[in-house]
């Protein structure tokens, strides 16, 4: 599992919300289209049949399945750089951090200007505290 100082996961932070934020968008579009679809099925249902446009339908369906494809590829990019989505719908993400010799994890949720609080894996967003002096530490430096 990859790790993350405070400074690495701030610095992150834009690229993980930006990705994020697209995970979100397509999610809120897929919503609305397949709404759309539940109300074309209740009115044929409904009526007892009707003429359907077909080529809208199948239109519908692959950009359905393209937004689909957006939140899934957003989401993968987000794991691959190491964070952790918690819950899309909030906007939960969590980077792990070494703590004291302990993984914990350092809790943002979208919205938050920064990463200001962490919690323990076991206790999750309940537990949630603020960041403290022992985060601020750098990280030691690495010999070339």
């Amino acid at each position: 599992m990859k790790t993350f100082t405070l400074d690495e996961a701030q610095n992150l932070l834009p690229i993980v919300e930006s990705l994020l934020n697209r995970a979100i968008e397509a999610k809120e579009s897929l919503g609305e289209l397949e709404e759309d679809q539940q109300d074309l099925v209740r009115r044929i249902f409904l009526t007892g049949g009707m003429l359907v446009d077909i080529a809208g339908v199948k239109k519908r369906k692959i950009t359905m399945a393209a937004l689909v494809q957006r939140a899934r590829d957003s989401l993968q990019e987000i794991d691959a750089i190491g964070v952790q989505v918690k819950d899309l719908d909030s906007g939960l993400l969590d980077f792990p951090c070494i703590l004291e010799g302990e993984t914990v994890l350092l809790c943002w949720k979208h919205g938050e200007a920064r990463i200001e609080f962490w919690h323990r894996i076991e206790d999750g967003f309940r537990g949630r505290q603020p960041i403290d002096a022992r985060f601020r530490k750098t990280a030691p430096e690495k010999l070339n």
